[in-house]
C-alpha cells in the first residue's frame, strides 16, 4: 500500500483525497502556489511544500517543482486529481522516472485518449459506436467546409486536444463554419498548444451520459453505473446525477458494456470515465474517455457506497478488485451542484474574500468544498469553489433534500451561481427529468420572456 501521498493539486479535491488518506492511514503532502499558501488544502495535509507563484504555469504545471516536492518529502505515489497535470501523459511518465506511484492509468493509456481523434480510431476498431464526423484532423477551412457538405449541418467544430468546451462550437452553416474554424484553432493552440480541429454531427436533442470504470491490473474491471450530466451551461458540466433518470436497464447494460470495451482497448487500469451522447431513441455514441477522476465521482460513491480514491490507491498499489460486476450495488439516487464564484447569469468569475460560509447538513448530504470564511477566491484558478451533494431513497426525496440544502447554503464577499442552482432544483423539468444539454438555455429564455410579460 501506498505509504506517502503527493497531492499534485490544490482546493476541494486536494481536500477529498487527502480526506480518503487519513481514514486509510497514508500520509499526505499538499503543494502550494503563493496564492494558495493559507489554504484549507495546505493547513490539513500532514507536510506541505511551496511549488511557486500564483499563474499555474509556474505552480501546478510546474513538473520539476513536483517532482522536486516528492523527492524533499520522500513521498512514494502522487495523485493529480483532476485538471491541471491529470491527464497529461508527460507527467505520468515522468513519476514513473522519477520512481513515484502514478495515481492513474498508464501514460500510453493518456496519451491513447489524449488526443480525441485518434481515441475515435480506436472506439471504431473496438467496436464502439461514435458520432458520425471526420476521421483525422482538418488541415485547413476549405476541407472543413467540403467534409461538413459531406456529414451535414448544423455540426460540431472540435478541439482534438484538451476539454472543457475549449475550441468547441455549434455551427449551422458554412459562414459560420469558416468564422469559428479560424477562431477555435487558434484558442485550442493557445490553450492545449494544438490547434488540430475535427467535426462531429451535431446530436441533438441529447442527453450527456457517462459510465465510471474501474480496471486494476489483474486484468479485471467492473462500471459502476451511469452519470447523468446533461444539465450544462457552456459545454461545462453544472449539475450531475446518479443514475440517469432517463437510462433504463437494457440502456445501462449495453453503455455499461461499451464502456469497458473501451477501457480495454486501450489497456487501462485505475478510474476512467467513457462518456457517451445519448438520443431520444436511446442511441448512445462515444464523446471521449476521461482517463482521471471526474469532478462529478462523488453521485456513484454515494449510490455505490464505493470510495473511489480508495480504490484508485489500491489499484495503483498493485490490488486487485475484491468486487465483481454482479457485486456492484446500486442504492438510491445521487445529485451533485457545482458550486462556482460566479455572475450567475453572466457566468463570469467573481474572485475575492468569502467572508461568511455556512454549509447545509443534514440526513442525506454531503460537502465537498475547498474554501472556508475567509479564504481568498483567486483570479488565477477554476472559479468551483466547491460541491454540493445530496442522496435519497429515491430521486424525489434526492431533489427535496437538493432544494433544502440550497436554501441553506450561504455564501457572503463573493458573488456565486447559488441562485441558478436552485432556479434548476425547482424547475418542473428538472424535476420530470427531461434534462436534455440545452436545459439551462432553455430555463434562461423561460425567465427572460416571463419577465417581459411582466414588463409588458
Amino acid at each position: 500500500m501506498i505509504r506517502k501521498l503527493l497531492i499534485a493539486n490544490r482546493g476541494e479535491i486536494a481536500r477529498r483525497i487527502a480526506r480518503t488518506c487519513r481514514r486509510l492511514g497514508v500520509r499526505t503532502v499538499a503543494v502550494y502556489s503563493d496564492a494558495d499558501a493559507g489554504a484549507p488544502h495546505v493547513r490539513e495535509a500532514d507536510e506541505a511544500v511551496r511549488i511557486g507563484p500564483a499563474p499555474v504555469a509556474q505552480s501546478y504545471l510546474n513538473i520539476e517543482a513536483i517532482l522536486e516536492a516528492a523527492r524533499q518529502t520522500g513521498a512514494d505515489a502522487v495523485h493529480p486529481g483532476y485538471g491541471f497535470l491529470s491527464e497529461h501523459a508527460g507527467f505520468a511518465r515522468a513519476c514513473q522516472d522519477a520512481g513515484l506511484i502514478f495515481v492513474g492509468p498508464s501514460p500510453d493509456a493518456i496519451h491513447a485518449m489524449g488526443s480525441k481523434i485518434e481515441a475515435r480510431r480506436r472506439m471504431v476498431s473496438a467496436g464502439v459506436p461514435v458520432v458520425p464526423g471526420t476521421e483525422a484532423g482538418l488541415r485547413d477551412v476549405e476541407e472543413a467546409l467540403s467534409a461538413a457538405e459531406r456529414i451535414g449541418y448544423p455540426v460540431m467544430v472540435k478541439a482534438s486536444a484538451g476539454g472543457g468546451g475549449i475550441g468547441m462550437q455549434v455551427v449551422d452553416g458554412p459562414e459560420a463554419l469558416r468564422q469559428a474554424f479560424a477562431a477555435n484553432a487558434k484558442r485550442a493552440a493557445s490553450y492545449f498548444g494544438d490547434g488540430t480541429l475535427f467535426l462531429e454531427k451535431r446530436v441533438f436533442p441529447a442527453r450527456h451520459i457517462e459510465i465510471q470504470v474501474l480496471f486494476d491490473g489483474h486484468g479485471h474491471g467492473v462500471y459502476l453505473w451511469e452519470r447523468e450530466c446533461s444539465i450544462q451551461r457552456r459545454h461545462q458540466k453544472v449539475v450531475e446525477e446518479a443514475p440517469s433518470p432517463f437510462a433504463d436497464d437494457d440502456l445501462r447494460r449495453r453503455m455499461g458494456e461499451a464502456a469497458l470495451a473501451a477501457a480495454s482497448a486501450i489497456g487501462y487500469v485505475n478510474a476512467g470515465t467513457v462518456e457517451f451522447l445519448v438520443d431520444e431513441a436511446r442511441r448512445f455514441y462515444f464523446l471521449e474517455m476521461n482517463t482521471r477522476l471526474q469532478v462529478e465521482h462523488p453521485v456513484t460513491e454515494m449510490i455505490t457506497g464505493l470510495d473511489l480514491v480508495e480504490w484508485q490507491l489500491r489499484i495503483a498499489g498493485g490490488e486487485a478488485l475484491s468486487f465483481g460486476q454482479a457485486d456492484v450495488r446500486r442504492d438510491g439516487h445521487a445529485i451533485e451542484c457545482r458550486v462556482y464564484a460566479e455572475d450567475p447569469v453572466r457566468m463570469l468569475p467573481s474572485p475575492g474574500t468569502i467572508t461568511r460560509l455556512e454549509l447545509p447538513s443534514g440526513d442525506g448530504v454531503r460537502n465537498d468544498v475547498g474554501v472556508a470564511a475567509g479564504s481568498t477566491v483567486s483570479p488565477y484558478y477554476d472559479a468551483m469553489i466547491g460541491k454540493l451533494i445530496v442522496h435519497g431513497a429515491d430521486r424525489g426525496e434526492a431533489i427535496a433534500r437538493l432544494r433544502a440544502a440550497l436554501d441553506a447554503y450561504v455564501v457572503e464577499g463573493i458573488r456565486t451561481n447559488v441562485p441558478l442552482l436552485r432556479r434548476i432544483a425547482a424547475a418542473q423539468a428538472f424535476s420530470e427529468g427531461r434534462t436534455t444539454t440545452d436545459f439551462i438555455d432553455r430555463l434562461l429564455q423561460e425567465d427572460t420572456q416571463r419577465e417581459k410579460r411582466q414588463e409588458g
